[in-house]
């Protein structure tokens, strides 16, 4: 049986959820950065990120797109989070942040209703979103716009998506719990 590795650049699935030297920051791994149009996913078969989708014209990522490592969310991924920061990084880059709160959200595929909810994080590294604490402290104009999103996105898919609710750091982190013994 061949040994998983434990370098975090030949699989960055192997990091710890949270941040050895404070458990109060979550590690995301980037897969999409802020503007583009290309979707990115990590593949660990491959070790590396793959081209997943190209969105259409007038449509890019708002934010930073990731994961957290070690987790499995319902629909058999890891977790996913949406990432606010000032600046765009990179496929693969790792960023510590804080759990603001989360989208809940329901995709509707083959007749079945799978959730599918987006975290929303603070990087620990920024100016512009430092403030922020809660997914309320957003405008509710913001809030609209990271949902239809994730509406729109489902769409070319030919799927739907149904935001459930909006919610903050507490109902966030107990999906991410959730999703972490999913993994475990």
């Amino acid at each position: 049986m061949a040994k998983k590795p434990k370098n975090a650049y030949v699989a960055p699935t192997v990091l710890r959820p949270f941040n050895k030297n404070d458990q109060s920051l979550l590690q995301v791994v980037i897969e999409t950065p802020k503007g583009s149009r290309n979707k990115y996913k990590f593949d660990p078969k491959l070790g590396g990120f793959k081209l997943s989708k190209t969105l259409p014209a007038g449509m890019d990522f708002p934010y930073d797109f990731g994961f957290v490592p070690s987790t499995q969310a319902d629909d058999g991924d890891p977790i996913d989070v949406l990432l606010l920061m000032d600046e765009s990084a990179f496929s693969g880059c790792i960023i510590d942040a804080r759990l603001v709160g989360v989208i809940e959200g329901e995709q509707q595929e083959d007749g079945s209703a799978v959730r599918n909810d987006r975290l929303i994080a603070v990087a620990e590294a920024n100016h512009m979103y430092s403030e922020i604490q809660d997914v309320s402290d957003l405008s509710p104009k913001l809030r609209k716009e990271l949902e239809e999103f994730f509406i729109n996105y489902h769409k070319l898919d030919g799927k739907k998506f149904k935001v459930l609710g909006c919610k903050g750091p507490k109902d966030a982190e107990k999906l991410l719990r959730k999703a972490m013994k999913h993994a475990a």
